[in-house]
């Protein structure tokens, strides 16, 4: 039997149309709040369990995991598929002297970064937010001064469509440097002064005061030499991005520009400290990432990977000499800890 037609419904007066619309809000207002509830008490699980899970030990390769986007450990002198996973999920990583931080990506119409540190159980201390795409992170030997960059635009250091900040965390005194593009620079002896001034990729030394960081300005890349105390900086020689001091603060691997073809525009090289004297490292592909020192002799740094991987970590020798070796398949962000 087919429903018989009633006709128009009767309109719904004032008071019943406002009844409505309240009753329509507090229904979609508490659902969000229900929604915000649950989308952090994930994350606090999250948390929690990568916290639980991980405590740095060494010697040890840690790296970030790119199947499961969180940080894992192998043997330093282990088989490339022996790795023991489950850490803290980062989209960058560093540690040294008993602190690590991680760079974890917020996606959203305004990406975010948060810089979180962690201590020697990879539980988190501190959390601070950055606007802006992570891309390096690095802690100074002793585990006190930590610093990370962010693309502000863009998303590439191939182009020249990039802005980036920098900043630097003294974990002692607690003190932030939120950008170093404030930073007096001497360029050829002259204090530099531009609008365009971009940093990134800080190295610390033993000291916990030298630092050597990329700066680059009207068109051109420079290593410079850093002082904390005396907050100053002063540009050493140019091209060479993304430096990197090793252990026994003599030399500094760097990724310099070799070719204008975008797809493939850099070589990882050695530089030596005393003499200024530069080496090409035996890798002959294009690096794009601030190489990570395993030893006084080896370099770690990550390439895109095989069979579809987003990348695998390689390490070489630091003098010239050898071949690159994969170290961890399905990895990035390498650094040797113990």
């Amino acid at each position: 039997m087919s429903a018989r037609f009633k006709g128009p419904a009767t309109p719904l007066g004032p008071r019943a149309r406002i009844a409505v619309v309240v009753a329509a809000v507090l229904l979609l207002t508490g659902g969000s709040v229900w929604y915000a509830l649950r989308a952090e008490q994930r994350s606090e699980g999250q948390r929690a369990d990568a916290d639980a899970s991980f405590t740095l030990g060494g010697p040890a390769l840690y790296f970030r995991d790119t199947v499961t986007g969180r940080v894992a450990h192998q043997p330093l002198a282990g088989t490339p598929g022996a790795r023991t996973t489950g850490g803290p999920a980062c989209d960058r990583f560093y540690a040294s002297g008993g602190t690590a931080l991680c760079l974890r990506a917020e996606p959203g119409v305004l990406p975010k970064t948060y810089a979180i540190v962690l201590d020697r159980q990879l539980r988190e201390v501190r959390r601070i937010t950055v606007p802006g795409v992570p891309t390096r992170a690095r802690v100074s030997a002793s585990g006190r001064m930590l610093s990370w960059t962010v693309f502000a635009t863009g998303d590439s250091y191939a182009t020249t469509a990039f802005s980036t900040r920098t900043a630097v965390l003294d974990l002692r005194t607690g003190y932030l440097i939120k950008s170093m593009e404030e930073i007096p620079l001497t360029i050829d002896g002259v204090r530099h002064h531009a609008p365009d001034v971009n940093y990134w990729g800080v190295t610390f030394a033993r000291d916990d005061n030298r630092f050597y960081a990329t700066v680059s300005t009207e068109g051109r890349t420079y290593l410079v030499e850093g002082n904390m105390r005396d907050w100053s900086a002063r540009a050493l020689r140019q091209n060479a991005e993304c430096p990197s001091l090793s252990p026994d603060n003599t030399r500094i691997a760097f990724k310099k520009k070799v070719s204008d073809d975008p797809a493939a525009p850099w070589r990882l090289y050695v530089l030596d400290l005393r003499t200024m004297r530069e080496t090409p490292l035996a890798e002959t592909r294009s690096v794009d990432d601030q190489a990570a020192w395993l030893d006084d002799g080896t370099v770690a740094y990550a390439l895109p990977g095989a069979a579809g991987r987003t990348s695998d970590i390689w390490t070489v020798p630091a003098d010239g000499t050898g071949a690159p070796r994969v170290a961890a398949a399905g990895g990035s962000s390498p650094v040797a800890v113990g």
